[in-house]
């Protein structure tokens, strides 16, 4: 028979389980249009999986008050600090989970150690966030209040055993068993290795898996050194590299030494443009820039979230593992960017970003690939004192872009430049001159978006009266997806549909196939191609050329703790436990279900080639050896 103290720990527990049962329906629902193509009966296995996950979570989390509960001390006043630590550490996990019911739409993730790596940002946004998100408070002092409420207390004071001896032995035994029983629930079971968060998407769909886990869990697996998992299912890295057919640019004899200048635009999903929705859009300027150049219309993005945006778009590295490149163990590793190889050539390089020095690590990163020069908030003039600061991340983007096209002219041509925009971010607040000046949309995000297309629209008015402008090739595209409300755009793929354009002013643009599947991760081998720069060994090989006529061109982005790998025929997922799965591909659309008899030929080919960019990659990373 279990004793009083035991008891009255189950029952503790037990409630924390309900409340955690409450966080994930919040989270189902106020993310519902993500899971929207899960029957009633996946979404119950769901949450029936979802308790492995809490029951892990919860001891994880509760280590110090399951330890507490256990001492032999029974006065009033125990049980009170016994309450105190229980409400301090659990407030924790409510806002967690509380959190991500809005942060998921925009990372299209649980929450992990992220929240470390950009600590700062979060410390300055702090104020506008709570702003934003006030109503998050509501429920979080509901929830911690029921905790309060129904939190079990000992009916009357505990009687010792009467035998001292007995008592002890007796002591000793609970000790034991709860140790074991706390070790193996936070474990996830008796089964070879401990719960992962990749656990969670062995079902179907796959996205579910979001709702099984909860973001408690995923938080504390996230901290301290996560060993990056080898994956080996070639014999050697030439191997690997033969399945995952890189092809290095072909020579271009002659080709001019142009500009190079990529805008790359915060949040500025493909849902939001005309010419991909049939003129159903905020961006106008843009639709008319994109009829005047190479516009691609099956580009995707390799992450969700902006520190992700960088390595690929300077370096070709997507983002192909939880952590982000920018602040993980690897970051010392070799990397060429694009900074480098261009710098080589003569290339004056530069990454210019409106926000505090610093901010997601871009500066450090800057450096990394290469590129001589970062301009942030610090160099701005006035920097945070300016007008034309926003208040919350930095300078608004249409003074922005102006400074920006100014100091191009005062660049030594030829020049390699990227500009990182940011008032389409959160709050998604238009400057106040511009209030009502456009179309609101349905989303708070659409009005910004208006007024960012019109800041490209005077950038690209003050850009073509410099003598630099006709012979620069201008790229534009996005870092990321972000808010959305057309179902067509709610999936898998939709989370990573962004547009790229190649826009050049002065001369024809090689011929390309526009409807190629391209990546951020791209856009190194392209720019090397398109100036025929010598990069022989200093090219990642996820990525290829976008005018290169031999290959159908690919996408790989990491979701739901399996790789993904778009061809323009169908769509492979590579399981955390290394199965295959094919669905048929459509612009920015991929059914919930795999396909259940896929072409074994195609399932065969594709499979390969993700699993050797796996291997590369990860392997890569932990040998230092992303170029051999």
């Amino acid at each position: 028979m279990l004793s009083p103290t035991l008891r009255l720990l189950l029952r503790r527990l037990a409630l924390l389980m309900g409340v955690y049962v409450l966080l994930r329906l919040g989270f189902y629902l106020t993310n519902f249009s993500t899971f929207r193509e899960a029957t009633f009966g996946q979404v119950l296995l769901a949450f029936w999986h979802g308790f492995r996950f809490d029951m892990a979570a919860i001891l994880l989390l509760n280590v110090p008050f399951v330890l507490f509960s256990l001492v032999p001390a029974a006065g009033r006043g125990w049980q009170r600090l016994l309450r105190a630590l229980y409400l301090l550490l659990n407030a924790l996990g409510l806002a967690l989970n509380l959190i991500d019911t809005q942060y998921f739409k925009f990372i299209g993730r649980r929450t992990s150690n992220e929240l470390f790596t950009i600590t700062r940002d979060i410390e300055r946004q702090s104020g506008q966030l709570l702003g934003q998100y006030w109503y998050l408070l509501l429920p979080f002092g509901a929830l911690l209040g029921l905790l309060w409420f129904f939190y079990p207390l000992p009916a009357a004071p505990f009687v010792p055993a009467p035998h001292r001896w007995r008592r002890v032995g007796r002591h000793l035994l609970e000790l034991a068993l709860v140790a074991g029983l706390t070790v193996l629930g936070i474990r996830g079971g008796l089964q070879l290795k401990p719960l992962r968060t990749g656990h969670a998407f062995m079902q179907t769909p796959p996205v579910l898996g979001h709702v099984a886990l909860n973001s408690t869990f995923t938080f504390l697996k996230s901290l301290g050194y996560q060993p990056l998992e080898r994956r080996a299912y070639f014999p050697t890295a030439a191997a690997a590299r033969q399945a995952l057919a890189p092809r290095p640019p072909a020579p271009r004899p002659g080709a001019p030494r142009d500009n190079v200048v990529i805008l790359l635009v915060e949040s500025f999903a493909s849902e939001y443009t005309g010419i991909e929705n049939g003129s159903r859009g905020y961006t106008p300027f843009f639709d008319s820039l994109a009829t005047k150049g190479l516009f691609f219309r099956e580009h995707y993005a390799n992450g969700r979230r902006s520190i992700e945006a960088l390595p690929a778009v300077l370096a070709g590295l997507p983002a192909l593992i939880e952590s982000p490149f920018i602040t993980s163990n690897f970051q010392t590793d070799e990397l060429h960017g694009l900074g480098e190889l261009l710098g080589r050539q003569g290339y004056a390089t530069s990454v210019f970003h409106g926000a505090e020095n610093g901010t997601m690590g871009f500066n450090t990163f800057s450096g990394i690939a290469g590129v001589q020069q970062y301009y942030g908030l610090s160099e701005y003039p006035g920097g945070a004192k300016s007008p034309d600061f926003d208040g919350h991340w930095g300078i608004a983007d249409e003074p922005y872009l102006q400074y920006f096209a100014q100091e191009l002219s005062r660049q030594k041509q030829p020049f390699f430049s990227t500009v990182f925009t940011l008032t389409s971010h959160e709050p998604f607040e238009v400057p106040a001159k511009y209030q009502g000046r456009f179309p609101a949309g349905t989303l708070p995000i659409h009005g910004v978006i208006g007024y960012t297309d019109f800041a490209l629209r005077q950038f690209f008015k003050i850009a073509a009266r410099q003598p630099w402008y006709h012979n620069t090739l201008f790229i534009v595209l996005a870092d990321h997806t972000s808010q959305t409300d057309k179902a067509d755009y709610q999936n898998l793929l939709g989370n990573y549909k962004t547009p790229l354009l190649l826009f050049h002013p002065g001369r024809a643009l090689p011929p390309a196939d526009v409807h190629r599947i391209t990546q951020q991760a791209d856009l190194p081998a392209t720019v090397v191609d398109l100036l025929n720069i010598p990069a022989a060994g200093q090219l990642l090989p996820f990525g290829s050329s976008v005018f290169d006529s031999g290959t159908a061109g690919r996408a790989l982005f990491l979701s739901g703790s399996s790789l993904f790998l778009v061809h323009r025929d169908f769509v492979t997922e590579l399981t955390t436990d290394d199965k295959i799965r094919l669905y048929p591909y459509q612009t920015h659309f991929i059914p919930a279900e795999p396909l259940p008899r896929p072409d074994p030929q195609k399932a065969q080919q594709y499979g390969q080639e993700l699993k050797a960019a796996a291997q590369l990659f990860t392997s890569g990373l932990l040998d230092n050896t992303l170029y051999k």
